[in-house]
């Protein structure tokens, strides 16, 4: 079976400049598995590869949607699956890097392709659950009582999705779920890096504060204003793009919600609780073998360390 690297760890851990080492060394290209770096424009708060890295080292899944669109993990996975093949074709062995966990769960593990989206059929719930709320997850449990259990009732854009799902097919997510779900045909060799947590934090606080001089604040600004002039009418939080953290803070503070000292030091508290939930959702992923790189900050370092565990892996 073909190979697949897959070098995943929390946001800030030191991913990117790692994997151009990697990258290099074996003569390979990089898959972004990045959930927000897939959007133009939003650079800055996604902690992109630069251009000059980027030209070094090829990188795949980046810069591929508008920040007013949106772009599906089925459609995630068809891309990339398209690009591994198209490596594997030249000899190399793909280098899968990223934080976001459903992306790497589909590539192992599978994931429901579904109906395609509906955007009149999602408008329509969305202002049935704004006349009445809560009414849609009411309406979830009776059409998909597995998926009412497991999705919150706060959480609307995923209630949403299950009932375009149940509706359109006219079966149960959970059942078609159950029944479609499909890795990847690959062997995936599974590389987490790892710090210590409190390193991590002040890692990920220093970055926040250097986001800012780079220039976030005009960058959430110039998105916003692309997504109110070309994005369907709906309400900003509604689109998948300012979900990221950062852009999501820094909107509130444009609209006057908070002051920019607030929505800076959310951003801060929300990247260290999305670190924590990236940890306890990879360790919930089987197979990885984990490499503590704390007190480790010189790129070439951090490399020698994944090299050795890649060495005896591959």
């Amino acid at each position: 079976m073909e190979k697949v690297i897959l070098l995943v760890g929390p946001t800030g851990v030191g991913k990117t400049s790692a994997s151009l080492l990697i990258a290099r060394s074996l003569h390979t290209e990089i898959i972004s598995s990045d959930s927000m770096q897939i959007y133009r424009r939003m650079d800055i708060g996604t902690a992109k590869p630069t251009p000059e890295e980027r030209r070094s080292v090829r990188h795949h899944m980046i810069d591929i949607a508008e920040p007013w669109e949106y772009y599906s993990t089925g459609e995630y996975i068809w891309k990339v699956q398209s690009i591994i093949s198209a490596l594997h074709g030249k000899g190399k062995i793909p280098l899968v890097v990223g934080g976001t966990g459903l992306y790497i769960k589909a590539m192992t593990r599978g994931i429901f392709p579904g109906p395609s989206a509906d955007r009149e059929m999602r408008n329509s719930l969305m202002e049935e659950e704004k006349q009445t709320s809560g009414s849609l997850h009411e309406r979830l449990k009776t059409l998909d009582p597995g998926a009412a259990l497991r999705i919150e009732p706060a959480d609307t854009r995923r209630i949403i999705r299950a009932l375009e799902v149940c509706l359109k097919s006219e079966r149960p997510m959970t059942e078609l779920h159950e029944e479609l779900t499909k890795p990847l045909p690959y062997d995936f060799i599974k590389v987490g890096i790892t710090r210590d947590r409190k390193e991590l934090y002040g890692i990920i606080d220093k970055r926040v504060d250097a986001m800012m001089e780079q220039g976030l604040l005009d960058e959430v600004r110039e998105v916003v204003s692309l997504i109110r002039a070309r994005g369907p009418l709906q309400e900003l939080e509604e689109y998948p793009s300012l979900q990221a953290i950062g852009y999501k803070e820094i909107a509130r503070h444009l609209s006057g919600e908070l002051s920019l000292d607030e929505a800076v030091a959310l951003v801060k508290q929300r990247s260290r609780n999305y670190a924590k939930r990236q940890f306890t959702w990879f360790r919930k992923e089987e197979g990885i073998r984990w490499i503590d790189i704390t007190g480790l900050f010189d790129p070439l370092e951090v490399y020698k360390k994944i090299e050795a565990a890649l060495s005896a892996l591959l």
